[in-house]
């Protein structure tokens, strides 16, 4: 937060907790906690005046302080209720059930397969996507000289150039690792955007 900003912008803090071992006694496999204040020596809670709820748009002090959640992981009963139990699906199992509509999960799906690659095909795959960075980084670079001079066709030869040689052999590399390795086509696929015939040519 800036030194000069008002308190009224500061962001709320919301933890979020995965455990996967067995925390106090309970039933239940998500258990919520927000902050509450209560005098020491008259134990009345202490409340916010009407002013500060207008200033602030909120009822009661806990509102304002960082809210907690525990996910007690394995407690979980694998049946997903609602977009949070997708999540705690999601991270019990590794796997995404049809018809998962939760946000985010589709992205930690993809970096969770990254996760689980052999050493070798991670490397291979890193040096794919460093590949499709630098290759952007010279289409953009081709772009723009080609646009400060004026030349139309700079700009098209390197935007195709880039994109054509850098993407193709990134890809085909990853995929000949991922096929050396014993990787169904349909999985290399996925990480390339190859077609199952040209894998199999490979």
């Amino acid at each position: 937060m800036a030194q000069s900003a008002f308190y009224r912008n500061v962001i709320k803090v919301i933890s979020v907790n995965i455990l996967y071992f067995d925390l106090g006694q309970g039933k239940d496999y998500i258990y919520h906690g927000a902050t509450r204040f209560l005098g020491t020596h008259y134990h009345d809670e202490l409340l916010l005046n009407d002013k500060q709820q207008q200033l602030f748009g909120k009822e009661f002090p806990h509102e304002l302080y960082p809210e907690y959640y525990l996910l007690k992981v394995n407690q979980f009963d694998d049946i997903a209720r609602d977009t949070l139990d997708e999540w705690i699906y999601f991270l019990k199992n590794e796997e995404i059930k049809e018809g998962f509509r939760a946000r985010g999960l589709k992205k930690a799906r993809e970096i969770l397969d990254i996760m689980n690659l052999s050493e070798e095909e991670r490397c291979a795959y890193e040096w794919y996507v460093e590949e499709i960075r630098y290759q952007a980084s010279m289409d953009h670079s081709r772009f723009m000289d080609g646009r400060l001079e004026g030349r139309a066709e700079s700009r098209v030869e390197g935007r195709a150039e880039g994109k054509a040689e850098g993407l193709t052999e990134g890809k085909i590399q990853v995929a000949r690792m991922m096929k050396k390795n014993g990787e169904p086509v349909e999985k290399i696929a996925a990480y390339t955007q190859l077609t199952p015939g040209q894998i199999k040519g490979l």
